[in-house]
C-alpha cells in the first residue's frame, strides 16, 4: 500500500470521533406529512451537531447545489461506492476528485457470490488502486456484498493487513439470526472490530435488520451494539495517530428498504418509528461511549 489507509486532517490534534449522517437515511423524513426539502435536511443535520454527510458523489448536474449547501452549513462529505471489479474504482476516484471534498470512500463490494481467493484478489486490487490515488478507503460489512458472510469476512481480514472496515454489525446479526447466545459470534466480531475505521449505527434484533430501540434506548439488543461500538472505538484509538478521525455514521434506512412500516386506512405505508429521533439517540449514545473510551486512556 502506498499510503496509510486512515482519515487524517493533517493536524497535531488528538484523534477524534466525528458524527456523520447518511443522506439515504434522510429519505422521506419530514414533518406534518411533508418531506423536508434538501436544504431543510442540511439544516437539520448541521443543527443536530453532525459534521459531515455520507452519500454517493453527486452528479455534475447536482454538484453546484451540493457544494453550495455543504459550504453554507459547514459540512464535510464522504462517498459511498459499489464496485464489482477492480477497474470500477477508477471512475469513483475520478468523480471524488472532481467533487473535490471527499473525506474517504466507503465501498460496498459486489457481490455475495464472489468468495475465497477471488474475493481476496478483488479487495486487494480495490484497496491498492485507492491507495495509489491517496484516498482513505474502507470496506463496509454488508449483506449482498463480498462481506455478506461473517466467517469469510473474518478470513479476508486475516489475509489482508491493509483491509480496514466500515463496521455495520446489524447485517451479521440479522443474517445469522443472532438473538440468543452470542458466544460463538464474539470472537469473529472481535476480529472485525480490530480493523474498525468507521461505524454505521443501526440495531438489529436478529429478525429485522433495523428496529426501534425505544425513546430511552431500553431494547435488550441495544447493549450488545453499544458494546460492539465501544470496542470498535477502543481498537481504533489504540492505533490512531494525531489528526486521525473516526466517523460514526447514523444510517437508518427509509420505508421500502429497512424501516418497519404499517399500512394505514388509505393504503399508504407508514413508519412505526421516528427515524430522526432514533438517529439522534444513537448519536448521543456514541458521544457518551467515546468519552468513556477516552477516560480509560487517560
Amino acid at each position: 500500500m502506498g499510503t496509510r489507509n486512515a482519515i487524517n486532517d493533517g493536524s497535531s490534534n488528538a484523534p477524534r470521533l466525528e458524527f456523520q449522517q447518511s443522506w439515504w437515511a434522510m429519505n422521506l423524513l419530514g414533518e406534518d406529512g411533508k418531506e423536508w426539502t434538501m436544504e431543510q435536511k442540511f439544516e437539520k443535520i448541521a443543527d443536530a451537531g453532525y459534521t459531515a454527510i455520507s452519500a454517493a458523489v453527486p452528479s455534475q448536474a447536482e454538484e453546484e447545489e451540493w457544494q453550495r449547501l455543504l459550504d453554507r452549513y459547514k459540512l464535510g462529505f464522504n462517498a459511498i461506492a459499489f464496485p464489482d471489479k477492480v477497474e470500477d474504482i477508477n471512475a469513483y476516484i475520478k468523480d471524488a476528485k472532481r467533487f473535490g471534498r471527499v473525506q474517504y470512500l466507503n465501498l460496498q463490494v459486489m457481490d455475495s457470490f464472489v468468495i475465497n481467493d477471488e474475493a481476496i484478489k478483488l479487495l486487494s486490487g480495490l484497496l491498492s488502486q485507492a491507495s495509489e490515488a491517496g484516498i482513505p478507503t474502507f470496506i463496509e460489512t454488508h449483506r449482498g456484498t463480498v462481506t455478506q458472510d461473517l466467517i469469510r469476512t473474518a478470513e479476508y481480514v486475516r489475509e489482508l493487513p491493509e483491509l480496514r472496515l466500515m463496521i455495520d454489525l446489524s447485517h451479521y446479526v440479522v443474517a445469522g439470526e443472532l438473538n440468543g447466545s452470542l458466544t460463538k459470534t464474539e470472537g469473529y466480531f472481535d476480529t472485525l472490530l480490530e480493523r474498525t475505521s468507521g461505524i454505521h449505527a443501526r440495531v438489529s434484533n436478529g429478525e429485522q435488520v433495523q428496529i426501534d430501540v425505544g425513546a430511552e434506548g431500553d431494547h435488550p439488543m441495544l447493549p450488545h451494539f453499544e458494546r460492539w461500538w465501544s470496542k470498535g472505538m477502543s481498537y481504533w484509538l489504540r492505533q490512531a495517530q494525531p489528526g486521525d478521525v473516526l466517523p460514526f455514521v447514523t444510517e437508518l434506512g427509509p420505508p421500502g428498504f429497512y424501516a418497519v412500516t404499517r399500512r394505514n386506512t388509505a393504503g399508504v405505508e407508514v413508519e412505526i418509528s421516528d427515524r430522526w429521533q432514533q438517529a439522534l439517540l444513537f448519536k448521543k449514545i456514541a458521544e457518551e461511549q467515546w468519552q468513556h473510551v477516552l477516560s480509560e486512556w487517560k
